[in-house]
C-alpha cells in the first residue's frame, strides 16, 4: 500500500553533504528564523489579548505560569534535538535501516514523554505555583490554565519530533508552514474564546491546546504520507533498544539542560525582585528582546547540528569543520545586527510594552548590557550544537550547567549581593557565557578530533 502514495514536492529532502555550504546554511536557516520569531510574536499576541480584553487578574494568572510552561516545553525541545542529530547522521550515511528504526522508536518515545509531561505538569501545577509564591488571587486561574494547556503536551512532543525529522533532512519550510497556520488559528481562537465566549484564562489555554494538536496533526500526516526513507508507518511503530538508548543519551541531557536553565533563571528573577516595581517592569519589558535574538541565533544552531550530522554520517570531515565556523559566524553576525538595532531603537521598542517613561529607562539598563553582549552567546551555544551533531551531548550539558547555571546562582549571592545594582545583575549573562564558551570550545575540539578518526 505504501508504494502507491505520491510524494508531495514540499516533503523532498535536501542533501546537505554537497554544494556550497554558506548559501545552503542561509536557505536552511531562514525558514527556522521566521518560524521561531512567529512563535515569539504569537506568544506576545496571547498575552496582549488576555491583558486587553480579560483584565489584569487574567493577565497575571497567565503570566505566572510562564516559567513552568518553559520548563516542560524546554524538556520536549531538548528531546527532539537528539532525534534531529541521529536522523541527520543516518540520512547522511544512507543507512536506511538505522534511519527507520530511529524515527519509529522516537515517535513512540515522544508520545510517552508527552503524556508523562501532561500528567506531571497537571499534577504538580498547584505545588510548584505555591512554591513560586504565586499570589492567592491568581492561583485558581493559573492552575486551570496549566491543566488545560498541558493537555496539548503530547501534541507538542509529536510536533517537535516531526520538526526535528524534517529539519534533519534539510526541509525546514514544511514545519514553518504548519506552525504559521496553527499560530494564526491560535490567535483567532484566543479572540473568539476571550471576547465572544468570555472564558478568558481557560479560553487562551484551550486555544493553545487546539493549535498544538493542529500543528502536530499536520506534521505527522506529512510523515505518514511521505514515501521517503524518513517516512512514518504506523505498522512499524516499535521501540528498538539500541536506537532508544541513542535517542535518550542525546535527548535527555539536552532536555535537562533547557530545564535547568529555566531553574537558574528563577534565581535571576529573585535578584530582579529585590528592586522596586518600576525596575521589575522594565526588566520584563526588556526581556522580550532576548526571545527575539535568541530564537534567531537558535536557527543557526539547528543548522549546525543538522549539517554536521549529515556530513559526519557521510564522512565529510572538511564540511563538518567548515559548517561549525560558518554557523558560528552567522549567529554572531545576527547577534551584532539585532543588538545594534535594539540598542538604537531601544526606547521605541520598550514603549511597545509600557507608556511609563520610568519603566522605559529601567528597561534600557538591561538592553544596554544585553545588546552589547548577545554576540558572545554563540561561542557557547554553537559548540554545544556541533558536539551534539557529532553524537556527544552529556559532556556539553555538564559544562553548561556548571559554567552557566551554577555560576549564575553563585554570582547572584556574591557579586550582586555585594554591589547591588541592576547592571551588576545583568553582567552575569556575558560573564557566564565567556566562561562556559572557553570550556565548550575545548570540549568540541576534543570531540571533533575523536570523530575525525571515524571519518578518516
Amino acid at each position: 500500500m505504501g508504494e502507491t502514495v505520491k510524494k508531495p514536492v514540499l516533503q523532498s529532502a535536501r542533501d546537505l553533504t554537497t554544494g556550497a555550504l554558506a548559501p545552503q546554511i542561509i536557505r536552511f536557516s531562514l525558514p527556522l528564523i521566521f518560524s521561531n520569531l512567529l512563535q515569539v510574536l504569537f506568544n506576545m499576541a496571547d498575552v496582549a489579548v488576555v491583558g486587553r480584553f480579560a483584565g489584569s487578574l487574567a493577565l497575571g494568572a497567565v503570566g505566572s505560569t510562564t516559567t513552568l510552561v518553559t520548563l516542560f516545553t524546554g524538556l520536549l525541545i531538548g528531546m527532539a534535538d537528539g532525534v534531529n542529530v541521529l536522523t541527520a547522521t543516518f540520512f547522511g550515511a544512507k543507512d536506511k535501516r538505522a534511519l527507520d528504526e530511529t524515527i519509529h522508536s522516537a515517535a513512540v518515545i515522544h508520545l510517552i514523554i508527552g503524556t508523562l509531561v501532561l500528567l506531571a505538569g497537571s499534577g504538580l501545577a498547584r505545588p510548584i505555583l505555591t512554591l513560586m509564591n504565586t499570589k492567592p488571587e491568581l492561583m485558581e486561574s493559573a492552575v486551570l490554565y496549566l491543566r488545560i494547556y498541558f493537555l496539548g503536551m503530547p501534541a507538542a512532543a509529536l510536533f517537535n519530533l516531526g520538526n526535528a525529522v524534517f529539519s534533519a533532512v534539510g526541509n525546514t519550510r514544511l514545519p514553518l508552514m504548519y506552525l504559521s497556520l496553527a499560530g494564526v488559528v491560535n490567535v483567532l481562537l484566543n479572540l473568539f474564546f476571550v471576547i465572544v465566549c468570555r472564558i478568558d484564562v481557560a479560553g487562551v489555554a484551550l486555544a493553545s491546546t487546539i493549535s498544538q494538536y493542529l500543528s502536530a496533526g499536520l506534521v505527522i500526516r506529512a510523515l505518514l504520507r511521505s514515501g521517503e526513507d524518513y517516512g512514518l508507518h504506523l505498522n512499524r511503530l516499535r521501540l528498538t533498544r539500541s536506537r532508544c538508548r541513542a535517542i535518550l543519551s542525546l535527548g535527555v541531557p539536552a532536555g535537562l539542560q533547557n530545564a535547568i536553565f529555566t531553574v537558574a533563571n528563577l534565581f535571576v528573577q529573585v535578584g530582579v525582585n529585590t528592586f522596586d516595581a518600576v525596575m521589575v517592569a522594565g526588566n520584563s519589558a526588556a526581556s522580550n528582546a532576548d526571545s527575539m535574538v535568541y530564537t534567531t541565533m537558535a536557527a543557526f544552531y539547528t543548522a549546525c547540528g543538522s549539517f554536521i550530522g549529515q556530513n559526519y554520517g557521510a564522512g565529510r570531515k572538511d564540511r563538518v569543520r567548515h559548517t561549525f565556523f560558518l554557523c558560528m559566524g552567522f549567529a554572531v553576525g545576527a547577534a551584532v545586527i539585532m543588538g545594534a538595532g535594539l540598542l538604537t531603537m531601544g526606547r521605541p521598542f520598550l514603549s511597545l510594552f509600557s507608556a511609563d517613561a520610568a519603566v522605559v529607562e529601567a528597561g534600557m539598563l538591561r538592553l544596554q548590557v544585553m545588546c552589547l553582549s548577545y554576540c558572545l552567546s554563540p561561542f557557547m551555544d554553537c559548540p554545544i550544537a556541533a558536539s551534539r551533531g557529532l553524537g556527544k551531548s552529556l559532556g556539553s550539558t555538564i559544562i553548561v550547567i556548571t559554567g552557566s547555571c551554577v555560576f549564575r546562582v553563585l554570582w547572584i549571592y556574591t557579586v550582586f549581593a555585594w554591589v547591588g545594582t541592576a547592571p551588576s545583575l545583568y553582567l552575569l549573562y556575558p560573564c557566564s557565557w565567556c566562561i562556559t564558551a572557553v570550556a565548550e570550545l575545548l570540549y568540541f575540539r576534543r570531540v571533533y578530533r575523536e570523530a575525525s578518526a571515524h571519518m578518516a
